[in-house]
């Protein structure tokens, strides 16, 4: 970093590029559909025909030129996502064999039952979320003293909703 603040590109490295015009297509947050897939690899495809831009594999399976719009640029295209897709099911497999173990998923709990009271008696008189954790402190383990996220909170007050709301059912 800079004095000034502000973040410096290692020496060597190449200028970064701005998104190219294929940025449109693609919706946020979540993952594009199918149909729109499609569109970014043809319209891809397309610039790369236009721009001369071939795939030439020297050695492998694979060896020899590829036009864009072959089935090999397809499927070169759909590894990241696959790559992504199974990184997340087996962070899920994991998540779900450590539970069974009893292990718990997270980090330690930063709420405790005076500070839920705080955040009710806070949220009674209309505040933001995020003015609510500026006034609360955690009290404990490694955060102590520092305030919790207007998520945390956010979440704190949501369970005791959800909680309060469904004891009148059980009762």
């Amino acid at each position: 970093m800079r004095g000034d603040g502000r973040r410096t590109r290692p020496v060597g490295l190449p200028p970064r590029r701005r998104a190219g015009p294929l940025r449109r297509y693609v919706r946020q947050p979540g993952q594009p559909d199918r149909d729109l897939l499609t569109a970014v690899h043809a319209a891809l495809a397309e610039q790369l025909r236009t721009a001369g831009i071939g795939l030439e594999f020297l050695t492998g399976e694979l060896q020899g030129s590829h036009d864009p719009a072959g089935v090999v640029f397809t499927v070169l295209a759909a590894l990241p996502g696959m790559e992504r897709e199974y990184i997340r099911e087996r962070t899920l497999e994991g998540h779900e064999s450590a539970r069974s173990r009893g292990k718990a998923i997270g980090g330690a709990a930063v709420t405790d039952d005076a500070m839920l009271s705080m955040a009710l008696h806070l949220r009674e008189q209309n505040l933001s979320l995020r003015d609510i954790a500026a006034r609360l402190v955690i009290t404990k383990g490694k955060k102590k003293g520092r305030h919790p996220s207007p998520a945390t909170v956010l979440r704190m007050l949501r369970e005791h909703d959800t909680n309060a709301a469904a004891a009148p059912a059980m009762g």
